[in-house]
């Protein structure tokens, strides 16, 4: 099985987008030259802010889809290396929001 990355870009409307790829470097240039994902492609420039690496592909698409879930907080709590605070900001815990 290839690596995998888990990768969050922030966007030039201040958006995230999260992703998986097993190229990272490859999946950014993608991204800045308009290749990449639509959502990025209507808001270049986009910047890397955060990614995980994992020995499995596999392992990176679910941590995507995991983040895809989360509020915009939690998102920034985790780039922000704030793991004490990502329990906060989970759906269940509405005073977090």
């Amino acid at each position: 099985m290839a690596k995998g990355f888990m990768y969050i870009l922030k966007c030039a409307d201040d958006s995230y987008y999260t992703g998986s790829t097993v190229d990272l470097e490859l999946r950014l240039a993608q991204h800045q030259s308009g290749e990449g994902a639509n959502h990025t492609r209507k808001r270049l420039p986009v910047v890397l802010v955060y990614y995980e690496e994992y020995q499995d592909i596999a392992d990176a698409f679910y941590r995507e889809k995991q983040v895809q879930g989360w509020s915009r907080k939690k998102k920034e709590a985790l780039i922000e290396n704030r793991s004490e605070d990502l329990p906060l900001f989970s759906r269940n815990n509405q005073s977090g929001e």
